[in-house]
């Protein structure tokens, strides 16, 4: 099976700092990185812009991470979007709800810059299976 090549990534956080330091990270690794602080502009952008993968908050106001997952994997034409869930939030139950939502891969924080790439890399590799 052939890798998906992964070089559009959307981050979205209302974490500044989080931002800041994802963006870094990826930049710095040759990906293009949109950002967004909300959920709901993360979405637009998820669907109006191509990308090939999205790094997402649990916590966030209005829509949290899992509903955008629910949102975003609903529709036809972005289900195939690969999304890795970052969270403070690491209990067995909250990784569950997250790749029963549709997320491909969960990372906790504080986050480990190698440990993102690795999970970018074996997210390239996956099958579509949501």
């Amino acid at each position: 099976m052939a890798e998906k090549e992964i070089k559009n990534i959307l981050v979205v956080d209302d974490d500044p700092v989080q931002v800041r330091l994802l963006n870094g990270v990826l930049t710095e690794n040759g990906y293009q990185v949109d950002v967004s602080t909300e959920a709901a502009d993360g979405l637009q952008k998820a669907m109006s812009n191509q990308i090939d993968l999205i790094i997402l908050d649990v916590m966030m106001p209005v829509i949290n991470g899992f509903n955008f997952c629910k949102l975003l994997k609903s529709e036809d034409d972005h289900k195939h979007i690969p999304i890795i869930l970052v969270t403070s939030r690491d209990e067995e139950e909250d990784i569950k709800i997250g790749l029963e939502m549709g997320a491909n891969a969960y990372l906790t924080k504080p986050v480990n810059s190698k440990e993102l790439l690795r999970l970018i890399g074996v997210v390239a590799s996956m099958e579509d299976t949501h």
